[in-house]
């Protein structure tokens, strides 16, 4: 039970006297003899229109006792009589049809079900016009059901009976559920009209008196109010709800919007037998009071003089006085009544009330902050802070942030950014702030809890926290929401730089997914390979041959991708900067497991070997890693420039002797010979390689003739096969500058030359004369040709070997042949297809030489046209101008004659003629 005198008392209505327009500002005057008043659809019955315009009609002959206006239809039920006696009759006008210029009456029936005579108490109609409930002076209660604007569709039945006079009757819908709530003097009950049976519930021994019953929105449960003298109640269709010690005589309850209205007497209350009692004395005062049930305030209470009755429509209430004065409590809007609770400080009934006239957020939130800042002055900064969180999303952050910058203030801030950050509205500074606020009151536990909240409710940029804790000294919180969030390079930058963890950082790297490991081991790989080598190195074989992340894997679905991952191990390389043995370790282990590895693998690997090699004083295992080193270049995967100049610099001779070889540079084998004085190497290296290149044996008669030591062995040696040196000249000079050569040095050679020489010159002689025996032979043939007959005595073909038959073709060449065998297999009908293949040789070298010819006497004109005569040869030279052909068309020493007459035999040789036979 509420006691209603510790509520507040508010003037949230203005009371104004209604005038009439047409009076010129005077009052408006009710008409006399109102029995019965309603209100809805616009109108108060009378017909009283907002423009204060009185229509009227005669609805019964004799009197009205009560009328219902519905509001959702514009249909009003009326109680009246028609004839003296006891016989009301109930009426139901549609007031948007007209008969005779009155509204129409669609539906007139007895009240009283039978013959008993009773009067009317109250009228209540549901808004569906599906049911319509009527109480009795005696108790009973009788229902319509149907449509009650019909005969037809409708019947009526008796619903309750009783001794006690019915006061109040109120329909609830709730769903498709109907309840008719019935109040009579004693008793409050129930009955649901959407069952058969219409099942009764008594919810109170205790009733009302007459209009002092109402049903409240549906936005309050649709309530049944019934006001007593001590209490007002509230019930539910099964049961009673809150109470009210709402002290007074109630003469009417009403419910519009919200509000309970109350008409009281001023002074104490007669007996509940006087039900319908309306009857006052002139000077009686009535107390109409207004409350406000959810907020817990009284809205408005004034005195009035015999109030006749209160009604509610266009948003206010009139009071109709038996003076014949109409009033009207207009209530005032939303931001004066907040205003007016502002001035008295009311912020909690401020918010209450604001929320119950569906303020927007702006308008709320307006108000936690006047309240936030009350607060606030007063000193109550938990108060205060409470309400500027209810402020997020609309105030400012930082008007709030500077109010509590103080450090005596610090964990008002952090409730503040705590709230901040559940609703996903803080930035990176407001994070910032907030960490720097656990770290400043040391508040491990909230600090823990704020970031190890689950994934779904982080509501702060993680990075930001990181970097925040980093700068606080809180490594371990820091690292845990980097692992937790997967910020791997945070992660393994705080296990690095701050906690030294090398170990741990190591291991987390292997967890990672193959692209982000590789990326974190090219960045941090030197640091680890510093101070943790070994399981560096196993690391960087793993993701160099074929990766997985270890089994605790922070990121699950690289687990079920089993694609092949495989670092450049080249790439690598520097990460072992200091660290030789481990550097060593991982070359071998690639080659190894994948012999083709990069280029450069092999490069370092090869370096350092040769580095081994050089520092290494015991001979066998010199021996050892000489073998490791060629085996590396021998095996192609080396470049050749880096192996060699290798090689050069650690004076591996060896392998720089291997890749000379290799590239087929001999003449860098022999100077490589020539400058350690190796002579022997140097005729070994002509002896081999002199076959490619025959520049070498000039080169090392060269290099001996002009050593001052006694070379002759090695001359002698050189000298050994003549032909290989090619002018007498040159090795008469070359050996002119050594002074420790004599003669006898070339003794050998000279005479091999020479014998040589002479070998050569009887070769020449004899070809001559053969060549000189077969002109003479061929120009006696040339001769016989113009002027004997050819016989041709061949008897075969010389395509086929048949037997010839005609027709046939001879050659004077000899060859016979048939004619569809020429036809078939000769290009040309006028060469024997025998000879052709030979004739075209001569032929080609015939038309060389000439075109030889040609060129050569182009070119002299052309050098010594031009003014660059080098160009000139450099290009013709490029051309192959100067390349060696032997072309043998004179024998040696004849004449031009013989020459022209041996070029003319040549040419007639290969002109055959033709022959039929």
């Amino acid at each position: 039970m509420a006691a209603f005198l510790q509520w507040r008392r508010f003037v949230f209505f203005d009371k104004e006297t209604v005038k009439d327009p047409s009076e010129n500002g005077n009052n408006f005057q009710l008409p006399v003899g109102i029995s019965a008043c309603d209100s809805g659809r616009g109108h108060i019955i009378w017909f009283l229109t907002r423009s204060l315009q009185l229509s009227s009609f005669q609805a019964y002959k004799l009197r009205v006792t009560h009328l219902y206006q519905l509001k959702q239809h514009n249909i009003l039920v009326s109680v009246g009589q028609d004839e003296p006696g006891i016989n009301p009759l109930v009426k139901v006008w549609n007031l948007d049809k007209k008969d005779s210029g009155s509204p129409l009456c669609t539906r007139i029936f007895p009240a009283i079900p039978g013959n008993k005579p009773t009067e009317v108490s109250c009228l209540s109609v549901h808004e569906n016009l599906n049911f319509m409930a009527i109480g009795f002076t005696d108790g009973s209660v009788v229902l319509t059901k149907g449509d009650i604007t019909r005969d037809r569709h409708s019947k009526t039945l008796s619903l309750h009976e009783g001794n006690c006079p019915i006061t109040g009757l109120a329909f609830r819908q709730a769903g498709k559920v109907t309840h008719l709530f019935v109040a009579t003097l004693e008793k409050v009950q129930c009955y649901t009209l959407s069952v058969k049976e219409y099942p009764r519930i008594e919810l109170d021994t205790h009733g009302c008196a007459l209009r002092c019953s109402a049903l409240t929105d549906p936005s309050q449960e649709s309530q049944f109010i019934v006001a007593g003298d001590d209490c007002v109640y509230l019930y539910q269709p099964d049961e009673r709800g809150p109470c009210f010690a709402f002290d007074g005589h109630k003469l009417l309850t009403h419910w519009h919007r919200g509000y309970l209205l109350l008409l009281t007497h001023n002074n104490k209350s007669p007996s509940k037998s006087d039900y319908g009692s309306t009857q006052t004395s002139p000077t009686e005062k009535h107390i109409l009071t207004i409350y406000d049930l959810d907020n817990k305030f009284i809205a408005y209470s004034a005195a009035f003089d015999d109030v006749i009755d209160v009604l509610a429509e266009w948003g206010s209430f009139y009071v109709l006085t038996r003076d014949k004065t109409l009033y009207m409590l207009q209530e005032k809007d939303t931001q004066t009544k907040l205003e007016m609770l502002f001035k008295k400080n009311l912020f909690v009934m401020a918010i209450n009330l604001a929320k119950s006239q569906h303020l927007d957020n702006d308008g709320l939130s307006e108000i936690f902050r006047q309240y936030g800042d009350h607060l606030y002055v007063k000193g109550d900064h938990d108060g205060a802070i409470q309400q500027y969180i209810r402020t997020i999303g609309k105030l400012e952050p930082s008007y709030v942030i500077r109010k509590f910058l103080d450090a005596q203030r610090i964990h008002n801030l952090t409730a503040y950014l705590q709230a901040l950050h559940r609703q996903s509205l803080a930035n990176a500074d407001h994070t910032t702030l907030l960490l720097n606020c656990y770290t400043k009151l040391k508040d491990s536990s909230k600090l823990e809890e704020f970031i190890k909240s689950n994934e779904s409710e982080v509501h702060f940029d993680v990075e930001i926290a990181i970097k925040v804790l980093r700068q606080a000294g809180y490594h371990s919180h820091a690292v845990f929401l980097a692992e937790r969030h997967m910020h791997h390079e945070w992660y393994l930058k705080i296990q690095l730089e701050d906690l030294k963890n090398y170990q741990e950082a190591l291991r987390y790297i292997g967890r990672l997914p193959f692209d982000q490991a590789e990326s974190n081991m090219k960045r941090y790989g030197k640091i680890l390979m510093h101070h943790v080598p070994e399981s560096t190195t196993i690391l960087l074989k793993r993701l160099c041959t074929d990766y997985h992340p270890s089994k605790d894997s922070t990121d699950r679905d690289s687990l079920d991708r089993p694609a092949e991952n495989k670092a450049n191990s080249e790439e690598f390389i520097p990460v072992f900067a200091n660290n030789p043995r481990e550097l060593r370790a991982f070359l071998e282990h690639m080659i190894e497991v994948d012999p083709f590895s990069p280029e450069g693998v092999y490069d370092t690997l090869l370096e350092l070997r040769l580095q081994d090699w050089a520092h290494e004083q015991d001979p066998g295992k010199k021996k050892v890693l000489q073998e490791a080193a060629l085996s590396l270049l021998r095996s192609d995967n080396t470049v050749f420039d880096k192996a060699l100049v290798l090689c050069q610099m650690h004076n591996f001779k060896e392998g720089v002797l291997y890749l000379y070889e290799k590239g087929k540079l001999y003449q860098q084998i022999m100077h490589y010979h020539m400058q350690n004085e190796e002579y022997g190497k140097v005729v070994e290296a002509c002896k081999r390689y002199g076959d490619s290149e025959v520049c070498l044996w000039e080169q090392a008669l060269g290099y001996f003739a002009r050593k001052e030591e006694n070379c002759k062995a090695y001359i002698s040696e050189v000298l050994v096969d003549p032909k290989h040196i090619a002018l007498s000249v040159f090795l008469v000079q070359t050996l002119a500058h050594n002074s420790t050569a004599s003669l006898s040095v070339i003794k050998d050679y000279l005479i091999n030359k020479l014998e040589r020489e002479t070998q050569q010159i009887e070769e020449d002689e004899r070809k001559i004369r053969q060549y000189r025996e077969e002109t003479a032979h061929l120009r006696a043939e040339i001769q016989e040709l113009k002027t004997c007959a050819k016989i041709f005595q061949k008897t075969k073909c010389s395509m086929c070997n048949s037997p010839l038959e005609l027709p046939s073709v001879h050659f004077l060449c000899g060859h016979s042949f048939h004619q569809h065998c020429l036809e078939s297999f000769a290009e040309s009908e006028a060469e024997c297809p025998t000879c052709t293949p030979e004739n075209r040789k001569v032929m080609d070298m015939l038309r060389a030489q000439d075109q030889k010819r040609d060129l050569h006497d182009h070119f002299h004109r052309q050098l010594k046209c031009s003014n660059d005569g080098f160009s000139v040869i450099a290009d013709y030279f490029g051309r192959g101008v100067f390349n060696k052909l032997t072309l043998i068309t004179d024998p040696p020493g004849g004449k031009s004659g013989a020459g022209n007459l041996e070029a003319e035999f040549n040419r007639d040789l290969l002109i055959n003629t033709k022959r039929n036979v």
